[in-house]
């Protein structure tokens, strides 16, 4: 007997658990379809801070999927966007790099696209409109501070391991605070790039910060980075201490933003 009142009440508190929810979702930008992701755990009551997710230049991936959910199970609701349209996806670097460079060099087509995903997420009945952010790996990086320097009505972004070459000029009236984690060993980004992004924003006199993670290489927060980067012989290395680090960064960071 007092094994099955054990499992009765078992049964009774199970749907009390906190239990992340994720779906695959379509939206429409510019009479193209999207395929995103969203995640939110339904055990946590009200409308919530709603924070977009930006993949790397391989496409909307499982990576970005599984980032959406740690936000999810932080007491987030969040999007993994697609920025390329209809859920393409690069299996190869030279793919990769024609898919980024079409949505990079048009900033227009980005913000169309950006902005598409965050309208959907805002119109989520678990989303607090009022309280977004964004976050971003490699390509998605340099997006989400692309946004932020373009004038986008965010409360703050983050960028992992981003791009910061080719970025635009900062407006006039930036409102998002920005974090920037970068990887001091990253090959892909010069420190001439660096100071002129630093230059920019001092300049502008932008809330940023800059962590530059000694021994870090380029995508430090991808478990999958070493296979990458042996198949195609790419500079690519995970690190998961660094990992670890700059994942807490951006946890302070949105507490920070949304206090």
């Amino acid at each position: 007997m007092p094994r099955i009142a054990a499992v009765l009440l078992l049964m009774l508190l199970a749907p009390l658990q906190a239990a992340v929810v994720g779906k695959t979702v379509s939206y429409e930008a510019g009479g193209t379809l999207m395929q995103g992701y969203l995640a939110w755990d339904d055990a946590v009551d009200g409308r919530r801070p709603g924070i977009l997710v930006v993949h790397e230049w391989w496409g909307h991936n499982d990576y970005a999927r599984k980032r959406t959910e740690m936000l999810a199970e932080l007491g987030y609701a969040a999007l993994a966007v697609d920025m390329y349209g209809d859920g393409k996806t690069a299996e190869h670097p030279e793919d990769a790099g024609k898919f980024a460079g079409a949505v990079r060099k048009d900033l227009v087509l980005m913000q169309s696209r950006f902005n598409a995903a965050r309208d959907y997420l805002n119109a989520q009945p678990v989303v607090d409109p009022q309280r977004n952010a964004a976050i971003g790996y490699c390509f998605g990086g340099s997006v989400v501070l692309s946004m932020a320097r373009a004038g986008a009505d965010l409360d703050g972004v983050v960028s992992f391991h981003g791009s910061l070459g080719g970025l635009p000029p900062v407006n006039d009236e930036v409102t998002a605070k920005v974090l920037v984690a970068n990887g001091a060993d990253d090959t892909f980004i010069s420190a001439e790039s660096i100071a002129m992004f630093r230059d920019d924003m001092d300049v502008a006199g932008v809330d940023y910060t800059f962590i530059n993670y000694p021994g870090a290489k380029h995508s430090f927060t991808n478990p999958g980075a070493n296979a990458f980067g042996k198949k195609f012989e790419l500079p690519l290395e995970y690190n998961a201490e660094v990992d670890a680090a700059s994942w807490q960064a951006m946890q302070d960071f949105l507490k920070s933003i949304f206090k």
